[in-house]
């Protein structure tokens, strides 16, 4: 209540959730003393999934900087904090409340990017008697069904084709007859270098922060999370300012040698050339343009090579913008598919980084420290893994979904459900994307130094991967035996001398049956 003892009046209420933390949003042109902005914390949010603890510690800090920045300039906002008394913890309660505390005839949302809370905001505002609006984030360079309406009627879908009308459509990368810098589409056959130590890895130009006080109230308030939470030492961006001076720091002194080693992996340097800057674009305090037209520039500038500024800009303009239509494509479900029919339960280490593998013991151990893999440690590591060893997709996901920063369902179900585990039987995917041994010995030094082989295929000590690989396409050759990308594959399987497959076969259902023991 205000102190004359009437209700403070507001004609609308702007709902912000925690992935919408774009200060340059049009709505925030202008003041109006009738407009209110809330922000709420919430355990709807925080228990759907178990998180990371920085997952978590992150979005809160990075809302109540957002709500700060929007006091400082004029707009009305009310912030319900993880232990506000009057928080309901669901985002239709505490609307609800709010909207007739205030006397709100109007509610107005930007349109969330995860199907669950678009569905539930949708139908709970059908359902009130005062106006709901659902306006554009104005964060993408494409809307939600555009990169299904440029597949319709075909069968497969590739990104690159999506990939090319893009830059096309918005003048990346082109010369002045509009054909493709340097006369190639794609340079990722140059993107491929393993890295031995040189160059050396830039130093992190990430903010330090201190919210030790947030960290305990919000483990006061009952969160549940896992990993380490570092909130005495948080190193993400958690406003545009500092996330436009990481995007500058990434252009000045990592970009150009980003491509030659965007798929090396390395025990000395968890973050090796990777610009670490998707929690801040996930969460929309960048948005896609601005990484784009500044790794553009760099190029023309001289200050960074062509594959590198194609590859990184690929990731961009590409490949995030079209898991984005794929996913609006086929929700809701699509996080449920199984197509190859896996069931097994994730390992415990997946939840301790405690396996003898090396290889997963580094990239699950940097995950639960640090939030962060690159896409090479998450899909042909620790996705890979999960692939061969048949574990549950929908496990697997809301792994995903939970340990990394910046993990939101939109771009981590396509990711994971899709590309990693094939479980949408190749939607996404042309192949599985698995391999032996071999693949992660060329990439890295993870192998250097494991309990186990990697030249050997069967026995305790041998590799995982390597028996694992050839009994899983054994295993599935009713479902992958025709797919033309295997054919060198199945060619191998069939000229196996049957004692050999019965050897491999013998190891890897040994293996399966107690991951817990790796």
């Amino acid at each position: 209540m205000s102190p004359t003892g009437l209700r403070p009046r507001a004609h609308t209420f702007r709902l912000l959730l925690g992935d919408q933390l774009n200060p340059a949003h049009s709505w925030f042109d202008a003041q109006d003393a009738g407009i209110v902005y809330v922000l709420m914390e919430v355990r709807q949010e925080t228990d759907y999934v178990l998180h990371h603890a920085q997952k978590i510690l992150g979005i809160f800090a990075a809302m109540r900087d957002l709500a700060a920045q929007l006091k400082a300039a004029g707009h009305r906002v009310r912030y319900i904090a993880i232990d506000d008394p009057s928080n309901r913890q669901s985002l239709p309660d505490n609307l609800a409340a709010l909207m007739a505390h205030y006397g709100a005839e109007r509610l107005e949302y930007q349109q969330p990017d995860e199907w669950r809370l678009d569905a539930q905001l949708r139908t709970w505002g059908e359902a009130q008697a005062f106006d709901v609006l659902a306006v554009d984030s104005e964060h993408f360079y494409t809307s939600r069904t555009e990169v299904a309406q440029a597949f319709q009627g075909r069968k497969q879908w590739l990104m690159e084709h999506f990939y090319r009308r893009m830059r096309q459509r918005h003048q990346v990368l082109l010369d002045e007859a509009g054909e493709p810098e340097g006369g190639a589409w794609n340079y990722d056959h140059d993107n491929r270098k393993p890295w031995h130590g040189t160059p050396e890895v830039p130093p992190d130009g990430r903010p330090e922060h201190d919210h030790t006080a947030l960290w305990a109230s919000i483990q006061a308030a009952g969160v549940k999370s896992f990993g380490n939470p570092q909130a005495g030492a948080f190193r993400w961006p958690l406003n545009r300012a500092e996330a436009l001076a990481c995007l500058n720091h990434f252009i000045a002194t990592t970009l150009p040698d980003f491509g030659a080693y965007e798929d090396a992996m390395s025990t000395k340097s968890t973050r090796l050339f990777h610009s670490l800057l998707s929690f801040a674009l996930n969460t929309k305090m960048l948005r896609p343009h601005e990484l784009v037209l500044h790794a553009e520039a760099a190029w023309r500038a001289g200050r960074a090579p062509l594959p590198a500024v194609e590859g990184f800009i690929r990731q961009i303009l590409g490949w995030r913008e079209y898991v984005r239509g794929v996913y609006w494509s086929h929700m809701p479900g699509y996080e449920e598919r199984n197509a190859l029919g896996h069931t097994a339960p994730l390992p415990e280490w997946f939840w301790s980084g405690d396996t003898r593998m090396r290889c997963l013991q580094h990239s699950i151990g940097q995950s639960l420290e640090h939030a962060h893999a690159h896409h090479i440690q998450r899909l042909m590591v620790i996705g890979n893994f999960s692939l061969l060893a048949g574990l549950d997709p929908a496990a697997v996901h809301q792994w995903y979904l939970g340990i990394y920063i910046d993990a939101f369902e939109w771009v981590e179900v396509p990711n994971t459900v899709g590309m990693s585990q094939f479980a949408d039987g190749g939607l996404l995917a042309t192949k599985p994307y698995v391999s032996s041994a071999a693949y992660i010995d060329r990439m890295s030094d993870y192998c250097g130094g494991c309990h186990y082989d990697k030249k050997l295929k069967v026995g305790e000590r041998a590799c995982p991967y390597n028996a694992l690989y050839w009994e899983f396409f054994a295993r599935h050759e009713p479902v992958l035996g025709r797919n033309p990308r295997l054919t060198m594959v199945y060619r191998q399987l069939q000229k196996m001398p049957p004692a050999q497959l019965k050897a491999l076969r013998e190891r890897a259902e040994s293996v399966r049956s107690d991951l817990d023991a790796l």
